[in-house]
């Protein structure tokens, strides 16, 4: 139902590629592909690094909710300088080291209300390849080999710069060359490291590991048959040259741009500050979610339009602690209401969602959707307060509500009551009306006790 509406209104999104706002029309009908660059796992996630985590896991819940199959793509970078130096300083394997830590940025997706993608390619699982890729660059002369090293040769892309907007000729300017460089051009960036330090692998240039560059364009080649997605994702610090790169390899090897849609998330700031490490403003995500919850978390992230910065300040952390109270408040108050007038809750429509949708159909924003669900919340009060409600208005409300949450990823929870529960609710409204408040605050404690009121 939804699908055939909004494709009537338009869904469109922001495309970094081409720096305007499309008609969002994809290779197979209500199919999306979709690959977003996940992080390389040496640490514990910080807050920034949920952001795109949030971010695409919001647009995979609207796509889904409007009748789109969607594959969700998202890998980890567990072979890295970053891994060996610290799997070396813990005295610990690189596998010990970024299993762990896979683990544990799993787990964070989950309590920030995330689901984990549907494939989750890990880097060390693609290393043949990675090679049998690199290999091929080689003999289509796109990439050369020097002392077992590999580079790609970034002169042969004529629109190189195309996504980011940098200009090759300031590049090599401001390029800082090493002396004796093997690199025939200060642009050309590594496709295979030799090394024998730390985890490497058998080439056919030698013992060594993949550059960063070449993995996703392997792994979107193995996973998606066409070589060709409709979403490319990640944050904004990847446009270049991490994407750029990528779109020179596909470039090379198929004649493509690998995505036909790129979307670029823009960064976390604390207290108005980039977050960094050289300003001691970085943020394990574990930690604010255990302290204010990964609801407040979510919600401070989404009430921002992703194009733009997040700030996390004491106010902004506040405010969407407040709001989600309000969510659950109304939540529990529709169940309530709805549950003890013998009302089937599975019976509710959502009529309230479509200015929504809408919303998050213009480029996915997120901050209009809330707007527009703050609005059915306060409608949803309004019911509720008149003497005798409408009670299949308030079940379109809940239901409409409850959607709503379910797109955003917001864990705002009710109470499902059994026959116990209700009859249990019956006393207490009983012992209210003849005024045997000793019963009525004993039994509201076991009500309140249960989550429902």
């Amino acid at each position: 139902m939804w699908l055939i509406c909004l494709n009537i209104m338009n869904v469109k999104f922001y495309n970094s590629l081409t720096n305007k706002v499309e008609d969002f029309v994809t290779q197979k009908p209500n199919e999306v592909s979709m690959y977003v660059c996940g992080p390389t796992v040496y640490n514990y996630p910080h807050i920034g690094n949920m952001r795109p985590v949030v971010v695409f896991d919001t647009l995979r819940r609207f796509l889904t909710y409007i009748g789109y199959k969607v594959t969700y793509v998202s890998n980890f970078t567990d072979v890295d300088d970053k891994i060996i130096k610290e799997a070396k300083a813990q005295g610990k394997s690189e596998k010990e080291l970024t299993e762990y830590f896979i683990d544990e940025f799993k787990k964070t997706t989950l309590a920030i209300g995330s689901e984990i993608p549907s494939i989750t390619p890990k880097v060390t699982e693609y290393i043949q390849a990675i090679i049998d890729y690199v290999n091929n660059l080689v003999k289509i002369g796109a990439a050369y080999v020097v002392n077992g090293d590999v580079y790609f040769r970034v002169p042969k892309i004529k629109d190189y710069g195309a996504l980011s907007g940098i200009n090759v000729e300031d590049l090599v300017v401001g390029a800082r060359i090493e002396e004796n460089t093997a690199k025939e051009s200060p642009l050309d960036f590594a496709l295979w490291k030799k090394t024998d330090e730390g985890i490497n692998w058998p080439s056919p240039w030698g013992d060594g590991r993949p550059g960063w560059h070449t993995e996703c364009c392997v792994m979107i080649d193995k996973i998606f048959p066409s070589h060709y997605i409709d979403i490319h994702g990640g944050g904004y610090d990847l446009k270049f040259p991490h994407h750029e790169n990528e779109i020179a390899q596909s470039e090379a090897t198929h004649g493509n741009k690998i995505a036909k849609y790129w979307m670029h998330n823009a960064f976390i700031n604390f207290g108005n500050e980039k977050m960094s490490k050289s300003l001691g403003n970085v943020v394990y995500a574990k930690d604010l979610i255990a302290q204010v919850g990964g609801a407040v978390v979510r919600l401070v992230i989404l009430s921002t339009h992703y194009r733009m910065p997040v700030n996390f300040t004491e106010d902004t952390v506040t405010a969407a602690s407040q709001e989600i109270q309000k969510m659950k408040m109304v939540n529990k108050q529709l169940a309530l209401k709805l549950q003890t007038s013998g009302v089937d809750l599975s019976k509710g429509q959502a009529t309230y969602i479509e200015p929504f949708l809408l919303a998050l159909a213009d480029d996915l924003n997120t901050a209009n959707a809330l707007t527009e669900m703050y609005n059915v919340i306060k409608l949803a009060n309004q019911e509720l307060r008149t003497r005798e409600a409408d009670l299949e208005k308030l079940n379109n409300l809940f239901k409409s509500l409850n959607d709503m949450f379910l797109v955003l990823g917001l864990d705002i929870p009710y109470v499902k009551m059994s026959e116990d529960d209700l009859n249990l609710y019956q006393k207490y409204v009983k012992s209210k009306e003849i005024k045997d408040f000793a019963t009525s605050d004993e039994v509201r404690n076991e009500l309140i006790k249960r989550g429902i009121m």
